[in-house]
């Protein structure tokens, strides 16, 4: 090689593509989509709908993430412009006005969101859940009507199961549906739930009347404008500090057979054959987006950063190089696992939520490892919020927490590698 060749090499950032040319410029920004679409199998028309969340995550949710961040506010910018792009309404039906697709391209989008503004991208993820949900319904009345609403951008929905009284075991409801005058009544306190003080929807669980156990539940849907729903508080946690989520108190809510999402009885069934994907693959992608993210910025920052006495890079120094190699192959096995995981949504199998758990497990585990290399790496430039790796960091440790928690997780693989039912349905 001649020494021109190898001071060319020198000067050139790499961001991973499907090409392998794509480039970061020297402020850390990403230009292809090639990574995404090839890790997780995307082609066809689910390619543009990638690329155009790559560019509403630039030109957008990136343009007020420190600030959504310093100030905890919803990025009402960022779900206003998913909204006009279609991309809220993309895993709604395609016969009422959705973009009908799966699995594959919302592991590709949400990706994209995260690298943007997690926050965002986690309003996002539970949206699209939620909004399964209630495709997946044959008995909501309105099922129609709502998914036509979310397909034009007008209807934002979230999950909240997780309740005061069993915490992060959201398999556990402790409210109750009671009968009463033909239909039910029933009160609850949810937990912090996402986007409570802007969602036009909730999907939500309690257990069946007269339930033998705390996993005989059924789902439904509630109204938050409703009377008898109320928001209690404002969120001000360590990372995610926009995704706007509080605790909602639901006190005497009436509602009839035709607010069921499912039958009585059918709410496990549908938590986890619904619930559990896409929340799974939602927020493994999230986590994979924020490793990216901070690959990213991490190498870029250490390409131009400088020691003015020597004319070196810091990118001349060999621990930082390691570390940034190391975040790379993390950040790498986390995407490979979960663009397995959606391979095994499309043709099911005994190992299917197996894939699914393990994926958002290694996601997780990536996400804290990493981010923790990059404040390493970073230096003084993190620490001080001169980077945006400092808001990653924090970003990255609130999954570690999120139902089902890592710690679930870890139990979840093991009762399943070793025979066990998924779920102990308790008292």
């Amino acid at each position: 090689m001649s020494s021109g060749e190898h001071a060319r090499l020198r000067s050139t950032r790499y961001a991973p593509s499907v090409s392998g040319r794509a480039r970061l410029d020297g402020r850390g920004r990403w230009g292809t989509i090639g990574a995404m679409t090839s890790m997780y199998g995307v082609d066809g028309s689910g390619s543009k709908y990638v690329a155009a969340a790559g560019a509403l995550a630039r030109e957008v949710l990136a343009a007020h993430a420190a600030d959504v961040d310093a100030t905890g506010r919803f990025p009402a910018e960022a779900i206003e412009a998913l909204a006009r792009s279609g991309l809220s309404g993309l895993f709604a039906p395609g016969q009422l006005g959705g973009g009908g697709q799966g699995p594959r391209v919302f592991a590709a989008v949400v990706e994209e969101l995260a690298r943007g503004c997690s926050s965002a991208a986690m309003i996002y993820v539970m949206h699209i859940a939620a909004s399964q949900v209630i495709a997946a319904s044959i008995t909501l009345d309105s099922r129609d009507t709502i998914l036509r609403e979310i397909a034009a951008g007008k209807h934002l929905t979230t999950l909240a199961f997780s309740e005061s009284g069993s915490r992060s075991q959201f398999w556990a409801p402790i409210s109750v549906l009671e009968p009463r005058d033909g239909g039910y009544v029933v009160s609850a306190q949810k937990s912090w739930v996402t986007a409570a003080h802007h969602a036009d929807s909730l999907v939500t669980s309690a257990r069946c009347p007269g339930a033998s156990s705390a996993v005989d539940s059924v789902i439904y849907l509630v109204r938050p404008r409703a009377a008898e729903v109320r928001v209690k508080g404002t969120f001000n946690g360590l990372g995610l500090r926009g995704n706007d989520s509080a605790p909602v108190q639901i006190d005497g809510y009436q509602l009839g057979h035709r607010d069921l999402l499912t039958e009585m009885g059918d709410g496990m069934k549908a938590t986890l054959e619904v619930v559990v994907p896409w929340f799974c693959v939602g927020t493994a992608a999230l986590a994979n987006g924020l490793c990216m993210a901070a690959v990213e910025a991490t190498a870029a920052h250490l390409g131009s950063a400088a020691f003015e006495h020597s004319g070196t890079l810091l990118r001349d120094l060999p621990t930082l190089r390691a570390r940034l190699a190391e975040m790379s192959v993390r950040a790498q096995q986390a995407r490979a696992l979960l663009g397995h995981a959606v391979g095994e949504l499309e043709n099911p199998s005994p190992s299917t939520t197996l894939a699914l758990m393990q994926s958002r497990l290694a996601a997780l585990q990536a996400a804290v490892d990493v981010t923790d290399l990059a404040m390493k790496a970073g230096g003084g430039a993190a620490y001080s919020k001169h980077l945006p790796l400092e808001r990653l960091f924090r970003d990255a440790r609130a999954g570690w927490v999120m139902a089902p928690t890592a710690d679930h997780l870890h139990d979840f693989i093991g009762r399943s590698l070793t025979g066990m039912p998924l779920i102990d349905p308790g008292p």
